[in-house]
């Protein structure tokens, strides 16, 4: 059925879920297990500043500035790191062989290229839940891997709470 699964995690609590689902069905089919982790600024929690090749062009750009964004970044980067070796640790106990690694770069390519270079037969992943505007402007990574992956892809959803699933259930209501 399934000899490789490539779970895409971030720092979201979705992630959770992702590696839970995909630690389950590894256990389940007896598959090779791997985590992704993209350093993006598009994730909740990054540096918010870009870097351009001549940070003197910049005006409040010194090299004050750029060294205090590095030691953000490294942290961000080392906090991605140290999630993906529980994780891993975590699931080579429980009996399945896990791997992992952190790449820099946009989500959804990244996804999708490492999904096709380590010949993966199912992709787990989460969404953020962005529609309209928001899903228009900044782009949606689960759409663009449904829509480009080399593999079948499985998008984990958080339950709703209680609170949401009442103001659900009365918008979709109908009266005769």
């Amino acid at each position: 059925m399934f000899n490789k699964i490539l779970a895409a995690v971030d720092r979201s609590d979705m992630s959770i879920k992702v590696f839970e689902q995909a630690l389950s069905l590894a256990k389940i089919t007896s598959a090779n297990l791997m985590l992704l982790h993209i350093l993006s600024q598009e994730e909740e929690g990054s540096p918010e500043a870009l870097i351009y090749p001549n940070i003197d062009y910049y005006p409040g750009w010194n090299e004050q500035s750029f060294k205090l964004y590095q030691e953000h970044w490294d942290k961000f980067k080392n906090e991605g790191l140290q999630m993906l070796q529980s994780w891993s640790a975590q699931a080579n106990t429980s009996g399945v062989n896990t791997e992992f690694t952190q790449n820099t770069g946009s989500p959804g390519r990244m996804i999708c290229e490492l999904a096709t270079s380590w010949d993966a037969d199912l992709i787990i992943m989460g969404r953020r839940g962005r529609s309209g505007l928001a899903e228009f402007f900044l782009g949606s990574v689960s759409n663009y891997v449904l829509h480009h992956a080399p593999c079948s892809v499985q998008i984990a959803h958080l339950p709703m709470s209680s609170q949401a699933a009442e103001v659900t259930s009365k918008t979709t209501t109908f009266s005769n």
